[in-house]
């Protein structure tokens, strides 16, 4: 599965999980400053799935109806490197949790899925 890390997401979290086999990329490595829309469009093209702290791309997918090929929203807070990546290896490496066709909300006390079909 691939990922892109929106430009919220710091750079060594993206640099660590490359590091621990995950197939990911960062907007800021693709061109800085890409509209949220862009962000989806890459989703879509590339068949990877999102990963953002933005919650603006919950409106972006049900009020202007875009469809990614999948989004990660987290809700959790951004305490540290070590800690945002701590929970993003254990949801991509660990978890049973398919994200392709969904939007997944991740909280620290739970995750949510909604199907994007």
């Amino acid at each position: 599965m691939k990922f892109v890390a929106d430009e919220n997401i710091p750079l060594k979290v993206v640099d660590r999980l490359k590091r621990a086999g995950v197939e990911i990329k960062s907007v800021t490595e693709l061109q800085r400053g890409l509209k949220d829309e862009e962000v989806v469009k890459i989703s879509a093209s590339e068949n990877a799935v999102i990963i953002t702290f933005d919650k603006d791309f919950g409106e972006i997918i049900f009020r202007k109806l875009m469809k990614p090929f999948g989004v990660i929203i987290l809700r959790i807070p951004p305490k540290s490197v070590d800690y945002i990546f701590g929970c993003l290896k254990w949801l991509l490496t660990e978890s049973e949790i398919r994200f392709e066709r969904k939007l997944v909300v991740v909280r620290e006390d739970k995750i949510r899925e909604l199907k994007l079909d």
